[in-house]
């Protein structure tokens, strides 16, 4: 019952980020960086916090009373997910909600389900399992596998992308994805992915924080929505000061204050986009809580986003125009990368 709680956390948590980027095709008359940047200001800033308030009240205390230490690592992984995070958004810009996601998570799946227990193999914590135990045992040896196959499916993508960028116009590609570009999309979508991975690192790491919630008797579903505060503040760090940048070279900080763009509408649906991207976060953390793997709940949870922002692709008609031969490699890579989800919550459920 447990697995299956955390299975239909995870989903509504995929569903949400998958989703996210919808609401920024509203934002008119702005730039990239300018509605980014609002819409990260919800998702790293003011809704988590608010989230902490009402699900772990005491929150702020926990976070004061924890180590410097342990809150400088969770910060430092914030930081590195956070350009992860920033590049995520470009990957998406330029290659479309199916095929940046696909390959932007995919490699996100991968370095997210090893990293942790890497982190173990250095410091041995009870009751979490190291790189080296992976390897040793049959379970961790499936995940590794999941991890190959995950990596395949990515490569076929990548394939489906090539060919759809030989089949189409110019004019036809920009028509579902504005800023259409492979070489660039990719280079940013594989960067961009195993970066963001280290958000699961910090997971780990702020997990102390994430206890001692538990321990003050708070919900154990709650729990990771301590870490999370500190975690963002990372990413939030990271995407500001570059999209400050952003606005400074491209002379884009009149967007803010533009009568001449719907800035009601703007603000809206730039703060609704943020708000689902925190979603994720906050339903990935009861996810976790209910699986208790990091491996698992990860990969469950990249998946799950994957599925729906291609949902969201082929409803954008990213893939319109393709061939059928283009068209069934698309779907073989999503179906590769799913299966990897298989083989690693097998190999966890004899881990």
């Amino acid at each position: 019952m447990q697995a299956l709680l955390g299975v239909f956390f995870h989903s509504i948590g995929g569903f949400a980020s998958g989703s996210f980027y919808m609401p920024f095709k509203k934002v008119k008359n702005w730039a990239w960086e300018s509605y980014w940047i609002i819409g990260g200001l919800f998702s790293w800033l003011i809704v988590p916090p608010l989230a902490a308030w009402f699900t772990v009240p005491g929150f702020a205390e926990i976070i004061h009373a924890t180590s410097f230490g342990i809150l400088a690592m969770t910060f430092a992984m914030g930081l590195i997910w956070g350009i992860g995070g920033l590049t995520y958004g470009l990957g998406v810009r330029y290659l479309g909600m199916s095929l940046g996601n696909s390959v932007t998570l995919g490699f996100c799946s991968a370095f997210g389900a090893l990293v942790p227990s890497i982190y173990y193999s250095f410091v041995q914590t009870a009751g979490k399992v190291s790189f080296t135990q992976m390897i040793s045992h049959p379970g961790g040896q499936l995940v590794l596998i999941g991890v190959v196959v995950c990596l395949t499916g990515i490569a076929i993508s990548g394939r489906a992308g090539m060919l759809k960028e030989k089949e189409i116009s110019a004019e036809a590609s920009q028509a579902s994805v504005a800023e259409f570009s492979l070489t660039k999309g990719l280079v940013i979508a594989v960067i961009s992915g195993i970066l963001s991975s280290f958000f699961n690192f910090g997971i780990e790491a702020g997990k102390p924080m994430a206890e001692a919630a538990v321990k003050a008797g708070f919900n154990p579903l709650f729990q990771n929505n301590v870490t999370f505060v500190v975690l963002l503040w990372g990413g939030l760090t990271t995407n500001l000061i570059w999209c400050m940048i952003l606005n400074f070279r491209n002379h884009t900080f009149g967007d803010y204050t533009n009568t001449k763009s719907p800035l009601v509408s703007n603000y809206f649906f730039s703060a609704l986009a943020g708000t689902a991207w925190f979603m994720q976060f906050f339903f990935y953390g009861m996810g976790e809580s209910k699986l208790g793997n990091g491996a698992s709940s990860w990969i469950l949870h990249m998946s799950t986003i994957i599925l729906t922002a291609n949902m969201w692709g082929f409803y954008n008609k990213e893939w319109k125009g393709v061939s059928k031969k283009t068209s069934r490699t698309i779907v073989v890579g999503i179906a590769v990368i799913l299966l990897s989800v298989f083989i690693v919550g097998i190999g966890n459920s004899i881990l």
